[in-house]
């Protein structure tokens, strides 16, 4: 090794350990945001309907109050973060199989059906979402995934014109209340494509034709949501 390469070696030591040093914190820091949001996940899971506190949150991780504000600064704020990487995840799975069509009124109604198939086989899921995400989280990329079509189909004319907030809770609605029925025991078996064509109907589609879309073929199996949970917070930033 030449003196100059010695010098640069010598100057690049203190670099690399510092760098070291924070890939270490880094993944330390993420694994501790993924413990938290694991253990607010599960405890939204057993409880049901009741969202997790605090000291909930921080008796599941096992964790301090301290280390819990380091990372977020409300139950309201991990809850919002879960809810938005458990919907981002649906919309990735969802969103090839809505999009294979080029009419938005078809992708309202897969959304729809799709968002039944999810209650059937992911309850779990279906409720969080169905609970907070449609809600009062309002996780962006649902409402980015349906004001898409919504604003497609009113610019084609396939839809008359509203606000797109109205459209929106047409579409909320139709899909949360395809959800809640479809895990009672008595529910038709058509109340998906029941929904999807009432909201269809709500949004200016003629009712023979909504009828026809909602009943079109539905290339979707329900493992397409299997461990939608877990993958919704392996990558935890």
């Amino acid at each position: 090794m030449t003196p100059i390469q010695k010098r640069f070696a010598a100057e690049m030591e203190p670099w690399e350990a510092t760098d070291h040093r924070q890939r270490v914190a880094a993944k330390r820091r993420q694994r501790m945001r993924s413990l938290l949001l694991n253990s607010a996940l599960r405890l939204l899971v057993e409880n049901g309907t009741a969202s997790p506190s605090i000291d909930d949150i921080i008796s599941a991780a096992r964790v301090s109050r301290g280390t819990f504000y380091k990372y977020f600064p409300s139950s309201d704020a991990i809850l919002r973060e879960l809810v938005e990487k458990i919907a981002e995840q649906w919309v990735q799975v969802a969103d090839p199989i809505v999009c294979g069509h080029d009419d938005p009124a078809e992708h309202i109604a897969r959304g729809i059906r799709l968002a039944s198939i999810l209650a059937i086989h992911q309850p779990a899921v279906a409720g969080i979402l169905g609970r907070l995400g449609w809600a009062g989280y309002q996780a962006p990329n649902m409402l980015e995934f349906v004001r898409r079509d919504i604003e497609e189909g009113v610019r084609r004319n396939r839809f008359k014109r509203m606000p797109i907030a109205l459209g929106f809770n047409i579409v909320a609605g139709a899909a949360m209340s395809a959800m809640h029925r479809m895990l009672e025991t008595e529910c038709r078996d058509d109340f998906s494509e029941l929904a999807a064509a009432v909201a269809l109907r709500a949004l200016g589609v003629e009712e023979a034709a909504a009828d026809a879309i909602s009943r079109s073929p539905l290339d979707a199996s329900e493992v397409l949501f299997d461990d939608l949970l877990a993958e919704a917070i392996s990558d935890a930033p």
